[in-house]
């Protein structure tokens, strides 16, 4: 039997459990596989995750002794969400129940817990009505996130869709317009935010990839006065939401 203490209760280690987690329809994250590991329920799981569509990642078996605390994992842990993801329809009927134009925030391909944390606890601050995330290629809502929300996370709506793309497009049918954060874009400060609108914030290190920035709107940036031609993801989309809130409240 595999043993079921674990570092946190984002954490389901060992094959017996992570099958039975599986088979029960709960929400994953991920399935982590020790590189190598092919044999027995190995295949099993496998098999069951790409039945579910849930994503699998092969990492080093040194990484889930890391992660498990030395815990007897047997080659296979499971990620589930620290809070339950909502759809982007229940977002837009959230705004709507509060007699708001939609005002989303965009992450794509976001790798740091500790970025999408900020940006959620930012969001919340500033009167956004969710967040929606890409299923694959973006860190989920794991421990670190939660804690990095400092609360937040509680009362933020976060979707996570499997075509970010396609999701874009369905929101500018509702009349939502989609903002990038990026370089070479007009003046975050001269920019009309008044509407639906929709701040897409890109990966840390490669920015906002091409076919998302191609579906956007507009291009916004900030003014870079120093050496450094970048900021921080969190930091740069704080700055831009502050400005969607201050427009929004007509200040």
């Amino acid at each position: 039997m595999a043993r079921e203490e674990i570092r946190n209760d984002n954490l389901i280690i060992g094959r017996n459990a992570v099958i039975e987690l599986i088979k029960s329809g709960r929400e994953l994250e991920n399935v982590l596989i020790a590189r190598g590991e092919h044999e027995g329920s190995v295949n099993k799981i496998i098999a069951m995750c790409r039945e579910k569509r849930i994503v699998i990642k092969e990492v080093d078996r040194r990484k889930l002794d890391l992660m498990c605390g030395g815990a007897n994992h047997q080659g296979v842990v499971a990620n589930v969400p620290s809070h339950s993801y909502s759809s982007v329809d229940e977002i837009l009927e959230y705004a709507e129940s509060k007699g708001e134009k939609p005002f989303l925030i965009i992450c794509d391909e976001l790798e740091d817990s500790h970025n999408l944390g900020a940006i959620i606890r930012t969001a919340e601050a500033c009167g956004a009505h969710g967040i929606i995330i890409p299923k694959r290629r973006n860190v989920g809502l794991n421990f670190a996130v939660a804690k990095a929300s400092c609360g937040a996370l509680e009362y933020m709506r976060v979707a996570r869709v499997t075509n970010l793309v396609s999701t874009m497009e369905e929101l500018k049918k509702k009349n939502i317009w989609l903002y990038c954060a990026d370089m070479d874009g007009q003046p975050w400060c001269k920019t009309d935010f008044s509407g639906g609108c929709a701040l897409v914030i890109g990966n840390e290190g490669k920015g906002v990839g091409r076919l998302v920035k191609e579906t956007c709107d507009v291009t916004v940036s900030l003014p870079m006065r120093g050496e450094i031609n970048s900021l921080n993801a969190s930091v740069a989309g704080g700055i831009i939401m502050y400005e969607i809130a201050r427009q929004r409240l007509g200040l």
